[in-house]
């Protein structure tokens, strides 16, 4: 196969491609953006028809550019409860959880989906930050037992309300017995492969992390595509208008190195993820025992934005935030992450604002492509803020 069979996007040598590099340009890829130094599928051509794909059938992604920190050895439970401030010892062998990885500060480094394979054995799936040097780094002077390295491990997700008859026809009917936020291990045409219950949508879905991705990654693609088809399937890109609908918080967007759990609704609300009671010394725990004492002066909050369309994902690039009755002056905030949803049929997104303009009902204006437009400060998630749709029973008897 040509190297670049579509003329019209450069590729890099310096960019690293995913295991599924290949097999996801056959569907027609329309955008690329670089995430973990890697060649990283945006979208297809058109949003929004991918957003109602993913909502009423099943779709594909290539997220191979999710790379997977393994952690073994026999300090790895230790070691890796100290790098993430929610207590691992809550998480069950075959177990997954949403962590935060933070530093000395408090700030957040990635916030991956971490799964424990074995006693002291875990996978760190990566968000767009470097983990990798942080923890070998760490590790060195540590004085622990571990290995550190990235795992020949790619994952895609099957995602959608129809993911489940995909899936069945996979591996049989005994991967609708996996729980939410758990993984199981299978093999899928002689190719070993872990299989969880996540995903970046709050709809029903999978993810299947690949063991010897760089020589499999086509082989597993066709396969399941093959297995799709019959439902359907469509190749589409990240979703953002239902990860933002859904609360779902982006890295490099909503948070970064500069942001801490408590700004950004984890850790005064959702004390699990920000577990100062737990005896392990984490990373950042000082830091962040003295922030909640303290309080803190900005909070990530939803917002809803008025005028036209600012389309199916803006990352705040060009979304500023200003006091309603200055809406000229100066500079107050920014919109981290906006969309407009086909669904609820307004725009909506996660602002950063002073502590004072969190209150619901606190109007702002927001500086988006179109102009000054009215907004206020209303809950977040803007869905299913239970999750009852990924967490609901696949099985129908």
């Amino acid at each position: 196969m040509s190297i670049n069979p579509n003329p019209g996007v450069l590729l890099y040598p310096r960019i690293r491609k995913s295991p599924f590099f290949y097999a996801s340009r056959r569907h027609g890829v329309g955008l690329y953006s670089v995430y973990n130094h890697t060649y990283h599928p945006r979208h297809y051509g058109d949003p929004v028809a991918e957003y109602w794909a993913l909502l009423e059938g099943v779709t594909l992604w290539d997220v191979g550019v999710e790379r997977q920190v393994e952690i073994t050895g026999p300090d790895a439970f230790e070691f890796t409860n100290m790098l993430v401030p929610r207590d691992l010892t809550k998480c069950k062998v075959g177990q997954c959880k949403y962590v935060f990885i933070t530093n000395e500060d408090g700030g957040i480094i990635n916030d991956p989906v971490l799964l424990r394979l074995g006693e002291n054995h875990f996978w760190l799936s990566l968000a767009d930050s470097d983990v990798l040097l942080w923890a070998q780094g760490l590790a060195r002077n540590s004085g622990m037992d571990v290995r550190i390295r990235e795992a020949d491990v790619g994952p895609v997700q099957v995602q959608g309300p129809k993911s489940r008859d995909v899936m069945v026809d996979l591996f049989g009917e005994s991967i609708l017995d996996v729980p939410y936020y758990y993984a199981v291990e299978r093999e899928l045409d002689g190719m070993r492969v872990v299989v969880s219950r996540t995903g970046y949508t709050a709809e029903l879905g999978y993810e299947i992390y690949l063991h010897n991705a760089s020589r499999d990654g086509v082989t597993l693609w066709d396969a399941v595509w093959q297995a799709g088809e019959p439902h359907g399937m469509r190749v589409i890109g990240p979703c953002h208008i239902r990860r933002i609908e859904a609360g779902i918080l982006s890295w490099g967007c909503d948070i970064t190195y500069d942001t801490n759990p408590f700004e950004v609704g984890y850790g005064f609300e959702k004390t699990w993820m920000v577990d100062l009671e737990q005896e392990a010394d984490f990373i950042g725990k000082a830091a962040l025992q003295r922030i909640k004492a303290e309080g803190v002066s900005r909070k990530l909050v939803g917002v809803e934005i008025g005028g036209p369309s600012v389309g199916s994902f803006n990352d705040g690039q060009m979304v500023d935030v200003f006091d309603v009755h200055d809406p000229h002056g100066l500079r107050i905030g920014e919109v981290t992450s906006a969309c407009y949803s086909p669904r609820l049929e307004r725009n909506i997104g996660y602002a950063m604002v002073p502590i004072a303009y969190q209150e619901l009902g606190t109007e702002l204006v927001v500086h988006t492509q179109h102009g000054p437009q009215e907004a206020v400060v209303v809950e977040k998630p803007f869905l299913d803020p239970t999750k009852d749709i990924p967490k609901a029973l696949v099985r129908t008897a």
